[in-house]
């Protein structure tokens, strides 16, 4: 057993967020292991860009209001308790409504080969970044 050290909070770049975002690294899994963790705290108005993984992801919101869309679905409203998986190579993006903070915590596994973890695309437009109707 082992206590592992904590890694300092790092701020997502913006060539992946839109508005201030900052990350907590809690395990990044050595082979054979590949499981990735992280906590992701966006500020208000603060979300990702279309992304997708290459072994899918699972979001666990722990705090705060978020919004989730899937490319060419809903934008949907994400609350603390729900749990959000998103398939191997689903276009997706996650972040806070305008006026909320949003904590989850992310999980998702690397890859045995070169492949990118997760592959990054355009930003959200502010059509897209719509809040629902609830």
């Amino acid at each position: 057993m082992e206590i592992l050290p904590r890694t300092p909070s790092a701020k997502g770049p913006a060539e992946w967020f839109t508005g201030d975002v900052w990350f907590d690294v809690i395990i990044r899994g050595a082979e054979p292991s590949r499981v990735r963790v992280n906590t992701v705290r966006f500020a208000p108005g603060a979300h990702t860009a279309w992304h997708r993984h290459a072994n899918g992801q699972t979001l666990h919101v722990t705090d705060g209001v978020g919004l989730i869309q899937s490319r060419g679905g809903d934008v949907t409203v994400i609350r603390p308790g729900d749990v959000i998986y998103t398939p191997p190579g689903e276009w997706h993006w996650h972040g806070a409504t305008p006026d909320n903070f949003m904590t989850h915590t992310a999980i998702w596994e690397g890859v045995a080969d070169e492949t990118p973890e997760t592959e990054w695309g355009d930003h959200v437009t502010d059509e897209e970044y719509a809040v629902p109707n609830e």
